[in-house]
């Protein structure tokens, strides 16, 4: 029987496993934390749960990555995913690449076929202030400290891509809407538009514009016409790399 008295004794082996024993548990938790954060887990990314919300993906075939770390594809995508608002009854194509009469390609950022017409539109993603002109050839962005940039007139540039529609479905002009939307990013300090089928907007007004013109203007297609519009223009979207870099090097040939 122990004696209650006298102070517990061990024998010098037992009481140095003792003293290790809590170095050797410390020493198991710091390897475990180590190993799991040398683990892979799935990466996180802003937007990453917006766009998995959207059917963006489906539309444009454009990764989480190519869509989110992508300006242009962003740009897409946020103006993409306002318009999913509206309803499904709206049919969308992102990036079609049409054919033009001299076999190169014009490339349009985003198309919605609705009963009230074909909107066309084109994305900027663009910061500091714009100044811009419907009949000028080229627009300005400025940033502090004097730094300005031109850039060719984007009401032009999807007037030509409405063009190439209008030739493609053998439709009028009635038929079409230019929207030029710009991100919350830049100002749009001075913009002097005269046509009534133009829009030029920031993202954060572009509901706002689409719902109003829509409530204006009368119904034109059928949701059977709506959908063979779709249908045809399809052809033309998710297109292969090698449609994309050529129409690349023909931008690149006119601009030299």
């Amino acid at each position: 029987m122990l004696d209650a008295s006298k102070p517990l004794m061990f024998p010098e082996k037992e009481l140095l496993k003792l003293e290790i024993l809590p170095v050797i548990l410390l020493l198991g938790i710091v390897l475990r934390i180590f190993l799991s954060e040398l683990s892979p887990k799935p990466k996180k990314y802003p937007g990453h749960n917006r766009y998995r919300r959207t059917a963006y993906n489906d539309a444009s075939g454009n990764s989480v990555l190519a869509t989110l770390f992508d300006p242009g594809n962003f740009g897409e995508f946020l103006t993409y995913s306002c318009l999913e608002n509206l309803g499904e009854q709206h049919k969308m194509l992102v990036n079609v690449y049409l054919p033009k009469a001299d076999g190169t390609t014009t490339e349009i950022d985003l198309i919605m076929v609705s009963a009230t017409g074909i909107y066309v539109f084109e994305s900027k993603d663009y910061s500091g202030w714009i100044f811009g002109d419907e009949n000028n050839r080229y627009w300005k962005q400025t940033f502090r400290g004097g730094r300005h940039y031109q850039f060719y007139n984007p009401i032009w540039q999807n007037k030509k891509h409405i063009g190439v529609l209008k030739q493609h479905l053998g439709l009028g002009d009635e038929v079409f809407l230019s929207y030029i939307v710009f991100g919350e990013d830049c100002v749009l300090k001075k913009m002097l538009v005269r046509s009534a089928d133009v829009k030029v907007m920031n993202r954060n007004e572009l509901m706002d514009e689409i719902m109003e013109d829509m409530a204006r203007r009368p119904e034109i297609f059928t949701s059977l016409e709506i959908e063979q519009i779709h249908n045809e223009l399809s052809r033309y979207a998710r297109v292969d790399d090698a449609t994309k870099q050529a129409h690349i090097d023909a931008m690149k040939w006119r601009n030299l």
